[in-house]
């Protein structure tokens, strides 16, 4: 698990990527935190790094939509070799790397088609729309993991509580085709669930609306997951609203945060695989 490297991308809006880093770090990874314009401008290269984490926040404010002028900038801007940074990073998973992106990061590799890519021309297949509520969200929900999905991590999470903050988190497939090839292939590897642990179909154990009660994808080949809720803000138990009552009922409960059980796992995860 230790010694995996990490790139961590912030400028332009991302603002959780401290949170993200130190995740990453707590897990035993080594992590380099670089700004997007440098990546845009091909003066970091992606091939030392096993992770490349994209963060939450607001990137270039949201003002067209959540993640959009990130996405955009990723695909359309030139590199000095005329490739993009889109064209790298589908190379650098090609070779075996791995994506993250966490709340705008997930929005930005939807838009990319990074995700969930079941055809696997990176051609989009799904958006981030407003949430159902019309309201920013902010606030604790469950997620249970799928078991059978593509991406290693999801085999030894089972069930975990995380926070949200999203305005914009109400995951729509752009038709029945790729609904149902998602289903089939398991990539709905998050699934947002009330207190008994079943998929939540109504507000508000499901905070956004989100179709399939999907709170994260990954793609085909278990190498880029995304998800909306924010792993990176539960890496100690007393970041938990109840942690109090939860020690009291369960003196014997780890320390850790369900969110630092959830980076551990993504980082075996990528040694079992690669």
């Amino acid at each position: 698990m230790t010694g995996a490297r990490v790139l961590v991308v912030t400028g332009y809006g991302i603002n959780c990527e401290e949170e993200m880093c130190a995740a990453f770090r707590l897990a035993g990874a080594m992590v380099d935190q670089v700004h997007l314009g440098r990546l845009l401008r091909g003066e970091v290269g992606l091939r030392p790094y096993s992770v490349v984490a994209f963060p939450g926040g607001f990137s270039f404010g949201d003002d067209l939509g959540a993640g959009k002028v990130l996405a955009n900038r990723i695909r359309s801007r030139q590199l000095p070799d005329g490739s993009t940074l889109l064209d790298r990073l589908i190379g650098f998973v090609d070779s075996g790397g791995h994506l993250l992106g966490v709340c705008n990061g997930f929005q930005a590799l939807v838009s990319l088609g990074l995700l969930p890519n079941v055809a696997g021309d990176y051609r989009q297949e799904a958006t981030l729309a407003g949430n159902l509520s019309a309201r920013f969200e902010d606030r604790w929900v469950k997620l249970h993991a799928h078991p059978n999905a593509p991406h290693s991590a999801m085999s030894s999470l089972g069930g975990f509580d995380v926070p949200i903050r999203h305005g914009e988190g109400r995951l729509v497939f752009r038709d029945e085709t790729i609904r149902q090839a998602v289903v089939e292939a398991h990539l709905d590897c998050l699934t947002y669930v009330d207190a008994a642990g079943n998929p939540a179909t109504a507000y508000p154990d499901n905070p956004n609306g989100s179709d399939l009660s999907c709170a994260g994808l990954c793609d085909p080949r278990g190498r880029v997951l995304g998800l909306m809720p924010h792993p990176e803000a539960y890496l100690s138990l007393y970041n938990h609203y109840d942690w109090p009552r939860r020690l009291r009922e369960h003196p014997e409960l780890s320390e850790d945060g369900d969110g630092l059980r959830f980076f551990r796992a993504l980082l075996s995860a990528r040694w079992e695989q690669n």
